[in-house]
């Protein structure tokens, strides 16, 4: 085991009614690191990240936390009793944060304005960074996002990605994460994990990007798309980087 490893999955595996969910994972990560995760619908993206905080067992493998490790985690989304108001200070107490911590976590994501408003009452981009300063009342050494910008728009999802960045820097933590954004994932991420039950290629972005399993997931035009976007970086993309082989259900 690596002496820098903050946390190390060695061939994971879990299945569920006989269907792979994971197959052989092994990745480790260390201080500072952006890991991201990629992947379709149904690669078992939410299911890695719950083995390897421990919130879900796997059949065979060993998952390695360092021990002491502090993880802020940010799940995917927020579900709320709507006959159980609750203020955004209200909610982060919950958390058994002290004042202090809670002001200090708000003024750090920038919804210091936030701290009293009904989470009701508040949009989705906002309602991302109030989980994500939940996240970092435990002063974490790993932040483990899922799908942090789902529900925000274009413009948000670029601060919110920023706004992850600078706190890696800020705080020192790794991040563990889970996006759909491949331009971001591009520009930003040390490490990508390519996932479709197993993992199939990862490594830098630029080297994942020329992948042909990359490929075959993600499409050409889209991979080429992505490559333009790495090598110039003076004008605005409006493409989201959403994965081409992805059918979204709707209710």
């Amino acid at each position: 085991m690596s002496e820098s490893a903050l946390l190390s999955l060695h061939n994971v595996s879990l299945k569920h009614q006989q269907q792979n969910l994971l197959s052989n994972i092994s990745l480790t990560l260390t201080a500072k690191q952006i890991m991201t995760i990629i992947g379709p619908n149904g690669a078992g993206k939410s299911t890695l990240i719950k083995v390897a905080l421990g919130l879900s067992k796997a059949d065979s493998g060993e998952v390695y936390r360092r021990p002491g490790l502090r993880i802020g985690y940010m799940p995917q989304q927020l579900i709320l009793n709507p006959l159980m108001p609750l203020s955004v200070s209200r909610f982060l107490a919950m958390a058994r944060s002290n004042r202090q911590q809670i002001d200090a976590a708000l003024a750090r994501t920038g919804i210091s304005h936030l701290r009293e408003r009904p989470l009701h009452d508040i949009s989705g981009g906002e309602t991302q960074r109030v989980l994500l300063s939940r996240a970092l009342l435990s002063s974490p050494n790993l932040l483990v996002l899922d799908e942090p910008a789902q529900g925000v728009d274009i413009s948000g999802q670029t601060e919110l990605y920023e706004l992850i960045s600078a706190l890696r820097d800020e705080l020192g933590c790794a991040v563990l994460m889970v996006s759909h954004d491949l331009h971001w994932v591009m520009a930003q991420t040390d490490t990508v994990i390519c996932l479709n039950q197993h993992i199939c290629c990862h490594g830098h972005p630029a080297q994942v990007s020329n992948d042909p399993e990359y490929l075959a997931l993600f499409g050409r035009r889209h991979a080429e798309a992505v490559a333009l976007y790495q090598h110039d970086h003076d004008h605005q993309h409006d493409i989201h980087g959403d994965v081409v082989c992805e059918h979204h259900h709707h209710d």
